[in-house]
């Protein structure tokens, strides 16, 4: 990216006006929190963006439509009363924050994305400082070098207090279950922090997508992308060799827990090569992953999850500002489970994966 580039994006970020509201989604079986008792979140896929780094974000602008591209412009780099407000009136006690992708994932020079990754940390840690109550960090890397992301990880969950990281899918093609990625992922599980797999687009551009672009992006293309890109991890024995990896995936876990049985059952009589696992695959997805509820708003989707993978790991979130926090909030408050779970699902599990004991909620 060059400095003309650089100029654009703050340009297109301090130009942005206010979007349009989204329309309002009503969750049909709604009913006010008790007052006196409110139920306190924790959310871990919440964004910011820089002028830095917008020319980088404009790449999912093929995604959306202008209207939320121009509302992320508006909304992205607040960090002060919009947000915090947003977060008081629906009792989000704590945010981890992660820039908006693609991020460095989108830069072909692996010199340039390793500095600006750090550059943008940097900035994070500061803004967190200001507010360390209510704001963490999950630190961005440029994957183009296993080893130098590893130590970048390392410096963001030791010396910036990050709570692990996010990464937006592939980088230059290249999928994070290839052996050069040994190095990151023995780092990630002697750090214990977790690594948030956000969506971005594949390599290609599939067929099967042409002509549709509403599949591409965030109706389904996006998914099933972040999926296999799990998937590979799993197969490819990742979770086998680093048994105390873990990673995250949003939105309900990208189609994951409604398959478990069928990737067991298939796992036996498709033709592997010489790839081998000594448990089911199911058991690394449940040992190893843990999944939010980022942009799903359903009671058959959570207590899908819940029963698939386990509820402790299962962890509130937003999707801020893609997704509009008053219906995640009034969702989860609602939603058809035990209030143990409830609690579980809307801080408890994301204190002990995230290590964020230090945090009194629900007291």
């Amino acid at each position: 990216m060059k400095r003309r580039d650089l100029l654009k994006g703050a340009t297109l970020l301090a130009a942005a006006n206010a979007a349009p509201a989204f329309p309002v989604r009503v969750y049909a079986n709604a009913m006010p929190a008790a007052e006196n008792a409110p139920l306190h979140k924790i959310a871990l896929e919440e964004h910011f963006m820089v002028p830095e780094f917008v020319e980088y974000f404009t790449e999912t602008f093929i995604n959306i439509s202008p209207d939320v591209a121009k509302m992320g412009l508006n909304t992205l780099p607040d960090f002060g009363e919009r947000r915090l407000s947003t977060m008081d009136r629906n009792h989000v006690a704590f945010v981890v924050l992660s820039l908006s992708g693609p991020g460095v994932q989108a830069e072909k020079d692996a010199a340039v994305a390793s500095k600006r990754a750090k550059w943008v940390n940097d900035f994070l840690a500061k803004e967190i400082q200001k507010k360390p109550d209510r704001y963490g960090g999950f630190a961005h890397l440029a994957m183009h070098n296993p080893a130098d992301a590893a130590n970048e990880l390392e410096r963001c969950v030791r010396d910036l207090g990050f709570q692990g990281a996010l990464i937006n899918g592939q980088t230059n093609g290249e999928y994070l279950d290839l052996d050069k990625y040994s190095v990151f992922w023995e780092r990630v599980a002697a750090l214990r922090v977790p690594v948030y797999l956000h969506p971005g687009n594949p390599v290609d551009h599939p067929a099967v997508y042409a002509g549709h672009s509403e599949l591409w992006g965030p109706v389904c293309s996006w998914a099933f992308e972040t999926a296999t890109h799990a998937l590979r991890l799993v197969f490819a024995g990742v979770f086998e060799r680093y048994p105390k990896a873990r990673l995250i995936l949003g939105h309900m876990g990208e189609t994951l827990p409604l398959n478990l049985w069928r990737f067991d059952s298939r796992w036996t009589v498709c033709n592997r090569g010489t790839r081998t696992l000594p448990q089911p695959p199911s058991f690394y997805i449940k040992r190893n992953i843990a999944i939010t509820t980022s942009g799903v708003c359903a009671d058959a989707s959570l207590r899908c999850a819940l029963e698939a993978m386990g509820e402790d790991n299962v962890m509130f979130s937003i999707d801020y500002p893609f997704e509009k926090t008053d219906l995640a909030a009034q969702f989860i408050e609602n939603a058809a489970v035990s209030e143990a779970r409830r609690v579980k699902v809307a801080s408890g599990n994301a204190q002990r994966i995230l290590g964020l004991e230090r945090l009194r909620l629900n007291a």
